[in-house]
């Protein structure tokens, strides 16, 4: 299949080891930002927060995080170009949501006289995945993983090579990056960069998918 989209997917691998002295620049960062900023969210919750590490100190506080598991990872703290924090609330409330709805306002694509019937149907889909105690943490953490996929292709498309990472330390991440997480919780992170020529086994792999019959019906 010839279709961009395929190529991109087709290229696309989770790099194993990363090239230290190739960085991405300034510029292409900032369309990765906007990517995560664009990223969908169920009822356009946006429950989230993405710590973008790039600094060496900021690269230290995470490398220090797989003391205790996870090492396996830790390379890539040091060596991948940059490392994003996809965190998410584990409390969302009607007042963040009020956030959401005024920019749906300001931006003009909610009309201010229906504000308050968005607030009703957001809230009231929010309240079904709400515990007694107000913990709605499984469905805000799903959310991160829509903006994560769609970051993955994003930076396929660039040419920019990337490892999600579910192997982190949650508790340690909550520790070393307290201030810049507020509260919010990362258990997924994405490593981007370029990979190292020669040096990492996975690149150049054929892809190892299930048939498109056994994962895909058409009715």
């Amino acid at each position: 299949m010839t279709h961009q989209i395929i190529k991109d997917l087709n290229a696309r691998y989770t790099t194993k080891k990363y090239d230290s002295n190739k960085r991405i620049s300034a510029e292409e960062i900032d369309v990765i930002k906007e990517a995560l900023r664009l990223s969908p969210s169920s009822v356009n919750s946006q429950p989230w927060k993405f710590i973008v590490i790039e600094s060496e100190e900021a690269k230290e506080r995470f490398y220090n995080t797989f003391v205790n598991k996870f090492e396996f990872n830790q390379p890539h703290a040091k060596e991948a170009s940059h490392i994003i924090l996809f965190a998410y609330n584990p409390r969302f409330s009607e007042e963040q949501y009020k956030k959401v709805v005024d920019a749906e306002v300001v931006a003009g694509h909610l009309p201010k006289d229906k504000y308050g019937e968005m607030m009703d149907k957001g809230m009231f889909f929010a309240g079904l995945n709400t515990d007694d105690n107000g913990y709605n943490g499984n469905w805000t953490r799903a959310q991160t993983y829509l903006a994560l996929g769609n970051v993955i292709h994003a930076v396929a498309r660039m040419g920019i090579d990337s490892t999600p990472m579910e192997g982190v330390d949650s508790e340690l991440i909550s520790e070393a990056f307290k201030n810049e997480l507020g509260g919010y919780v990362c258990d997924v992170a994405l490593a981007l960069g370029y990979h190292l020529e020669g040096g990492d086994y996975n690149n150049g792999k054929p892809k190892a998918r299930l048939p498109l019959e056994e994962v895909v019906t058409v009715l």
